[in-house]
């Protein structure tokens, strides 16, 4: 083992363009050997660290901050790779590393003695701290008890085994979703099956046919660029019925059954919430959110759930009715409600989403999101076919400041769907800006998305709600690129997890703008911009089914408050309990045999347990911010700057204060709601 890690590209130096990963060198056996060693280099500086005698903010809270670079840099290079470019040697060792970090968390946050010396400085600060210093302190010392390090060595013993168990369990479940996802094959043997259907989602479909050598067939997946379409636009109702039902069952009475691992999730998040002296999980995240308490959380979503739910009860009527008028369709079911809507929406406004496909090209959106950021934020990029990427699929640019060429960071951008990729849609980074080996350093940030792919006649042309997620996902990576802190524990999105989709929600603003479409939206055959009609048709149906929008996201935010506040011990059937917990947003009879939950990557292999709320809680501070915006100009510079300076400040103030200063003001709850019509 010494001897691969000898030879190990993961515990050399960097020499790329600014230290970037050398993925053309690393092999999935390098990593174990690599986690080992980077493992055993941090435990021999924590040694030092808790040697010394007359502890100070820069012998150990400064000390333990830069102590894991390597840790830090092997584990993100490894989880990114499982998720967006996952072999089966990353899925196969996928438990092995997580178990292995674990552990090693473990070893820092219940080692008594380190403890000990954090805590010697925290409550003993020495007064020449300036602010970040006293929040990197304040938020060790969290770190550090909400990990157990104030219980007693039984409890901290199975504080450990809870943890080793999670790290295990984490991974099958998002392996199960992806299993499942990419096992289910829908093939279509006569062309009278595709009809309805948009030209290049038929040939995507033919071209994945032929790939596996049925020329003569199409092939439909549960990837969104494949299954959204089909359920939206394919006439033959019994196919989107075999389709719904596919995604609909996603893990779940299969052979990638996740219904125990959600039970073992949630017992074990209820001990470890438990022993660290809350009621349950939720009320142990949100300690460290903005909402602060379950019940405010619940308030929150009940009140936007009361405004909702009439508007939603409406929009389905609405559906209902023009089904039975177009096709006498009485019997009326959730896999006709997409493709009804659509319809219905060409009624309504003259207005097909296809119909802005053409002017959507993905190059040319690219462009016209790296212009909103040079306009916005100063911000410019450069393609670098220099730098080594996981992936044939992936992007890679320089980012510097327009004018000056100061240099920014480096952008990775992976947008074509794979059976190697979990599916959706995020942002992540290979380094985080601030303190590492010494030096600040600029970040590396990257957006994983899964967009309709190129056909042999045509370009990637992207769908409205994929415009949106790109806008979405660079949201997220301008707060990592602009980020400008000292140490990376507080760069970036390191913030709370409930103010962290600001920065993205508002960029999707932008999409909804004449001014800032017209930037990009060229047809990809004739150059020519987006017609003005075909635009204000489109700005009139926005609000068009807000309010079934709305409760469809209030739906899952409720249902992950009620797993985290349940008793675990109550929740024997999943299913039944899924039934129950979403009885009340519930408009049309759920289905036998599918269920959300056991695909619910988000709170069970995500991060955002207890806080899929928090894309609710971000729309009401994303509708306000961009208020701003539009009261002062899309591009106004002055506003633009205070944003930049809310993006770039990552977790140094708390949100409130961040937003206060940007906004004047606290966010106005009702921005929300006026965008979507809920409210005058």
């Amino acid at each position: 083992m010494q001897g691969q890690a000898n030879n190990n590209p993961l515990l050399s130096t960097f020499t790329g363009f600014d230290g970037v990963v050398p993925f053309d060198k690393i092999k999935t056996e390098h990593f174990a050997p690599a986690l080992e060693t980077a493992i055993k280099l941090t435990k021999e500086r924590i040694e030092k660290i808790k040697s010394v005698q007359n502890p100070t903010f820069e012998n150990v809270i400064e000390a333990l901050e830069i102590s894991s670079d390597e840790v830090d840099a092997i584990s993100l290079i490894f989880g990114n790779l499982e998720n967006a470019n996952g072999t089966e040697e990353h899925r196969k060792i996928a438990p092995q590393i997580y178990q292995i970090l674990a552990s090693y968390g473990s070893d820092i946050s219940l080692d008594e003695t380190l403890f000990q010396k954090v805590k010697q400085v925290h409550d003993n600060p020495p007064a020449k701290l300036n602010l970040e210093q006293k929040k990197l302190s304040e938020q060790t010392y969290k770190s550090f008890v909400r990990n157990g390090a104030l219980l007693d060595a039984g409890k901290k013993d199975q504080l450990r085994e809870i943890d080793q168990k999670l790290a295990g369990l984490v991974p099958e479940f998002s392996q199960n979703v992806l299993k499942a996802t990419n096992e289910f094959e829908l093939w279509v043997t006569k062309a009278v099956d595709v009809e309805g259907l948009p030209t290049n989602v038929i040939e995507e479909a033919k071209q994945n046919a032929t790939n596996k050598g049925k020329p003569e067939q199409w092939l439909f997946t549960l990837q969104f660029p494949s299954y959204l379409p089909f359920l939206t636009y394919a006439k033959n109702r019994d196919l989107r019925e075999k389709m719904w039902l596919a995604f609909g069952s996603r893990a779940f009475n299969t052979e990638y059954d996740n219904q125990n691992n959600i039970r073992q999730i949630l017992d074990l998040r209820e001990k470890r919430a438990l022993l660290l002296g809350f009621p349950n999980h939720a009320a142990f995240v949100l300690e460290e959110r903005m909402a602060k308490t379950p019940e405010k959380v619940f308030d929150f979503l009940r009140d936007l759930l009361e405004k909702a739910k009439p508007a939603a009860q409406r929009d389905l009527d609405e559906v209902k009715q023009f089904a039975i008028d177009t096709d006498g369709i009485k019997d009326f079911k959730p896999w006709d409600f997409g493709y009804y809507s659509e319809k219905l929406r060409e009624k309504k406004y003259s207005f097909n989403q296809e119909e802005l496909r053409p002017y959507f090209k993905l190059d040319n959106v690219i462009t016209g999101v790296f212009e909103h950021a040079r306009r916005l934020f100063g911000l410019q990029f450069e393609e670098n076919t220099q730098i080594p990427r996981y992936h044939e699929d992936v992007k890679v640019y320089t980012v510097t400041e327009a004018g000056s060429n100061k240099y920014v960071g480096i952008f990775y951008a992976d947008f074509f769907p794979r059976e190697s990729k979990k599916a959706g849609a995020w942002m992540t980074s290979y380094r985080v800006q601030g303190l590492t080996g010494g030096k600040v350093l600029r970040p590396h940030i990257s957006i994983v998305c899964n967009f309709s792919k190129p056909t042999a006649t045509t370009p990637s042309l992207l769908t409205l709600d994929e415009v949106k997620t790109l806008f979405h996902e660079f949201g997220h990576a301008l707060h990592g690129m602009l980020s400008d802190v000292y140490y990376r524990s507080l760069a970036g999105t390191n913030v709370f997890w409930d103010f962290v989709e600001l920065p993205s929600q508002i960029m999707e603003n932008w999409v909804d703008e004449e001014e800032a479409v017209l930037l990009y939206a060229k047809h990809y055959e004739t150059g020519k911009a987006l017609p003005k009609d075909l635009f204000q048709r489109l700005q009139k149906s926005l609000q068009f089914q807000s309010g079934w929008a709305a409760l469809r996201q209030l739906s899952f935010a409720l249902l992950d408050m009620a797993y985290h506040t349940t008793p675990a011990a109550q929740i024997g059937d999943v299913d039944v309990f899924e039934t129950n917990a979403t009885a009340h947003t519930r408009l049309m009879d759920k289905i036998p045999g599918t269920n959300s939950s056991c695909a619910f990557s988000h709170i069970f292999a995500g991060g955002y347990s207890a806080g899929y709320y928090s894309y609710k809680w971000a729309e009401v501070l994303d509708a306000d911010a961009f208020e701003y915006f539009k009261e002062a100009g899309l591009f106004n510079a002055d506003v633009a700057a205070k944003f930049k300076k809310l993006l770039s400040s990552g977790g140094t103030s708390h949100p409130m204060d961040l937003y206060k200063e940007f906004r004047g003001r606290e966010p106005d709850a009702k921005a929300l709601l006026r965008r979507d019509g809920l409210v005058p």
